[in-house]
């Protein structure tokens, strides 16, 4: 009984759901691969020994040429949702439509830089451009990143000009305040997801001087927020 109670609990169901898709995954082995490179960075700030260091560095190396592959072909998706973002002209602000455009076409240059860099890392075949190409995707990556963000600050000033006009002493209003603060909360989470992602690609272009532990907490926290609205999404 106990077998069967555990194994038809509705959470198990749920984390079925949630695992049988690809960003699920995705979500899950980049929280362990960012948070391997912030521990690997602390042993080795600590001074414990290589052997204690060396499994957190292959987590963080491997579960990130595996994410690589899981987002093999993903690209197309976001150059169709930037042809997308651009033909919405009825139900978008202007601002955030060019916003989008610019997020989904970063995001679809760094993926397809991203393929050719999988293939150098994997061993498929040897590219002499690879670091420069690497270097280009954390550019775009970058690009991409700062649109969104830009977007994000400019959605929570847009909230905060309609919440002073909604009238809260009536009914219609408190339902419009609390659909408001959802939105707001939400984009406040999306804000922190992407300056936090924003530190790795800065990092690595050398835009920050940030060591592996701040951008290894980073990661984790905007994999953890990235987990916990896939979470959300599959229940």
């Amino acid at each position: 009984m106990t077998a069967d109670a555990l194994v038809y609990h509705p959470t198990v169901s749920h984390y079925l759901r949630f695992v049988a898709t690809t960003v699920g995954r995705d979500k899950l082995l980049r929280t362990l691969q960012y948070f391997s490179r912030f521990y690997a960075w602390y042993l080795f700030r600590t001074n414990s020994p290589p052997r204690l260091i060396a499994p957190f560095e292959a987590i963080k190396k491997q579960f990130g040429l595996t994410r690589k592959a899981l987002r093999l072909g993903k690209n197309v998706e976001h150059f169709k949702a930037a042809a997308a973002a651009m033909d919405d002209t009825k139900n978008r602000d202007e601002f955030l439509r060019y916003c989008a455009v610019g997020r989904q076409l970063g995001y679809a240059m760094y993926l397809t830089l991203d393929i050719a860099t999988y293939i150098d890392a994997a061993g498929i075949w040897k590219l002499e451009s690879a670091k420069r190409l690497q270097k280009e995707a954390y550019r775009a990556w970058f690009v991409g990143l700062m649109f969104n963000t830009i977007a994000g600050v400019y959605t929570l000033w847009g909230l905060r000009q309609r919440e002073q006009e909604v009238d809260k002493a009536d009914g219609e209003g408190v339902v419009e305040s609390k659909k408001l603060r959802r939105e707001r909360t939400a984009t406040n989470l999306q804000l922190i997801s992407d300056v936090c992602d924003l530190t790795i690609p800065g990092s690595a272009l050398g835009y920050a001087n940030l060591d592996d532990g701040i951008v290894g907490l980073a990661g984790t926290l905007s994999s953890l927020i990235a987990v916990w609205g896939t979470w959300k999404k599959t229940a």
